[in-house]
């Protein structure tokens, strides 16, 4: 039978045990490092070392020069290499040259790739392993750079976090997921604004002529150019007015299918939006996306090395004249403007981790203002998407900070016989629950896909309480904005976890309190034992081990007033659908 409770205080009393956070990453409060491990692919059951792909390039190439330079001296060869010398003759011409805009334009593109790549490996780096299915079981990654996960002990998806190098990530720190996510997302939509913005430019002034093959004729011209460029004897440079085949046949793949792809995939990691798109997001569910998003980054990162080498390899002179200075001619007019461009990227990537690290409250706020508002719209998307029994994970990553205290190890020990849910704040019938009020509450069960922050997935079937039958019992009043969950566990940096949700995700057919996951109470490692899920959220919003519930018009007295401790503590978003 529920308790009912006196007048609620200013605070629930668990909100004394909130703990105000820095704003900067204070390396004595942050996770230890840990190195990785040489990226690995599995091929078959073995696994091997990226590095052989240097050996074998460089192999490769050497091979390659050899066979095309023997292939030229056959009469056939060259007789090919003169019908179709790298540029389809019918191919038209783009006689603007490279207008201003382009050029600007180029340049925020690097300036603004340099951001996303270091952020997004940073972001790899907080789950270091890829998957082609949905379940991120160990043993079935396809990538990775970290040891296989140990037997024998638990092992968190943060335990399986590496440390990166400060001038390779961003900050560089282990588990620096937040910080990260917010260089990748609002340096992203720059990307997008950018791009969008070049879509338009070259489709209304003719420039798109250059990227767009518009004849049949350019894939043998590619193989032309190919052999030529294999055989050290490069083709003439026509690029002032038009690319050769190969050029625009590797420009065209990065402009018109690496890009939405790069974006496709990364939306479809979101919970909010794979959910809302039903069968393909089942489809290409997070880790298929993942695992394509990760390719079409090294995509990016192959054509950034190729095109930067080309520049330098086929004439420095011409290349910087033509996208930094605007001009076709001999002299040195571009070479200033690209030292320069290059000075400011150069300088970028110096400070971008030590300022992250000094202002990471900052980052973070700067993220919100940008970004924010993005992810807050995704949170009215409807989560409707489930699964059914079959597509139950076999594994579910473990993750979070365990309860360790006397009060919880009492609880465990008499079956949680002792447990009392606290729900108080701005309603009109305080009370308490017992887990058995719960259980004897109207129950409902769903098959649905948990998305963790860092990057893995697992599918459960969850039984519980719905969130909506709560509210109808204690009655928030008009005043009430958000609910504030406690849990029985401290956070990693010292005193209680707690998250924030709008009421709107409360009032969710899908947000439950889950007492049952698979068909059995919920284990203590997953959050016994009572847990909530809130299906249009990443992972860290769903408490665990849930104290208490408060509803309240406002959080910025809570914590450090970011909306919850690892928005707070770890520079995590408190809308987070995305």
């Amino acid at each position: 039978m529920a308790t009912p409770l006196s007048a609620a205080p200013s605070h629930d009393p668990l909100a004394a045990k909130l703990t105000p956070a820095d704003d900067r990453i204070l390396l004595n409060h942050w996770l230890p490092p840990q190195e990785g491990i040489v990226p690995r692919v599995r091929i078959g059951t073995r696994w091997v070392s990226v590095l052989w792909a240097l050996p074998l390039a460089f192999a490769g190439l050497i091979l390659a020069v050899a066979l095309a330079q023997g292939l030229l001296e056959f009469p056939a060869a060259k007789a090919f290499v003169a019908r179709y010398p790298g540029i389809a003759q019918a191919a038209p011409s783009v006689d603007s040259g490279f207008p201003w805009w382009l050029r600007a334009q180029h340049f925020l593109n690097m300036l603004f790739m340099m951001f996303i790549i270091r952020a997004g490996i940073q972001i790899l780096a907080d789950h270091p392993r890829l998957y082609w299915k949905r379940d991120c079981t160990p043993g079935t990654d396809w990538f990775r750079f970290q040891k296989p996960v140990p037997t024998g002990r638990v092992w968190t998806a943060k335990d399986d976090s590496v440390t990166l190098p400060k001038w390779l990530g961003i900050p560089g720190l282990r588990h620096t997921i937040g910080l990260a996510r917010w260089w990748h997302f609002s340096v992203n939509l720059l990307w997008v604004v950018n791009g969008v913005l070049f879509y338009a430019l070259i489709f209304s002034t003719g420039q798109w002529l250059r990227l767009v093959p518009a004849t049949w004729e350019v894939f043998p011209n590619a193989l032309s150019t190919a052999l030529q460029y294999a055989s050290l004897n490069f083709p003439v440079d026509h690029s002032w007015t038009r690319y050769n085949a190969l050029q625009q046949l590797t420009y065209f793949v990065t402009v018109f299918v690496a890009a939405p792809v790069s974006i496709a995939t990364g939306l479809l990691q979101s919970p909010a939006i794979s959910n809302r798109l039903g069968w393909t997001g089942r489809v290409l569910n997070r880790q298929v996306a993942r695992s394509i998003h990760f390719i079409s980054f090294a995509w990016f990162v192959l054509f950034i090395l190729a095109h930067g080498i080309m520049v330098f390899v086929t004439s420095l002179r011409e290349n910087t004249n033509h996208m930094f200075a605007g001009v076709e001619s001999k002299s040195w007019a571009g070479l200033l403007p690209f030292l320069l461009a290059m000075t400011v990227v150069a300088a970028a990537w110096a400070v971008a981790s030590p300022v992250t690290i000094r202002h990471a409250r900052l980052v973070q706020h700067t993220g919100m203002f940008m970004v924010g508002w993005i992810k807050g719209l995704a949170e009215w998307w409807d989560p409707r998407s489930q699964l059914s029994e079959t597509d139950i994970s076999p594994y579910f990553w473990p993750n979070g900070t365990m309860p360790h205290s006397a009060e919880f190890d009492d609880l465990v020990a008499d079956g949680f016989k002792r447990y009392r849910l606290r729900v108080d704040g701005l309603i009109e019938q305080p009370q308490e629950f017992s887990l058995a009020d719960l259980r004897a509450m109207p129950k409902q069960e769903q098959v649905t896909t948990h998305f963790c922050i860092q990057g893995w997935s697992g599918v459960a079937k969850w039984g519980g309480v719905p969130m909506r039958h709560i509210l109808d019992l204690v009655r928030p009043t008009k005043e009430a904005r958000y609910a504030v969950f406690y849990s029985l566990a401290d956070g990693a940096d010292g005193g209680r976890y707690y998250d924030v949700h709008k009421m709107h995700n409360m009032r969710h057919e899908l947000t439950i309190l889950a007492y049952e996951m698979n068909g059995e109470p919920v284990s203590v490692i997953h959050g016994a034992p009572v847990r909530l899920r809130c299906e249009n959220e990443l992972g860290f919003k769903m408490v665990k081990w849930v104290a208490a519930i408060e509803f309240v018009h406002d959080f910025a007295d809570l914590g450090a007033g970011e909306g919850g401790y690892n928005e707070d503590h770890e520079f995590y978003g408190y809308r987070m659908p995305i």
